[in-house]
């Protein structure tokens, strides 16, 4: 019904920057909101930052609060998180994820995010 692809990871210095980016496709129209988690080796998966379709509502993990911005382009169907000021901390696989208005929930694949200190 919907899948999501990401791309946008890399290898980057501390204090750089990353955009990563989730197109959506199938029925896109359905979903009711649309975010990112990431999950480093050993550790659980953590909520990183999501947005409300309907609303354009951001909602952000306290551990990158005023560092990433979560956005949406309509016309695209994608879904941007613009990562700056970025710590080894940081390094993680970033996995998108869209819940549909009936709460299924979708996830893409991940990309890779590396920080080096």
């Amino acid at each position: 019904q919907v899948q999501l692809v990401e791309s946008g990871g890399g290898l980057v210095q501390a204090g750089g920057s990353l955009r990563l980016s989730c197109v959506a496709s199938g029925r896109t129209y359905g979903n009711y909101a649309m975010g990112w988690f990431r999950q480093a080796p050993g550790k659980e998966r953590e909520f990183v930052a999501a947005l409300r379709w309907s609303t354009g509502s951001t909602y952000y993990a306290d551990s990158v609060k005023g560092r990433f911005t979560i956005s949406r382009d309509n016309a695209k169907n994608t879904v941007y998180l613009q990562m700056d000021s970025l710590k080894p901390e940081d390094t993680a696989v970033y996995s998108c994820s869209a819940i549909s208005d009936s709460g299924h929930p979708y996830w893409g694949q991940g990309t890779q995010v590396t920080v080096s200190s």
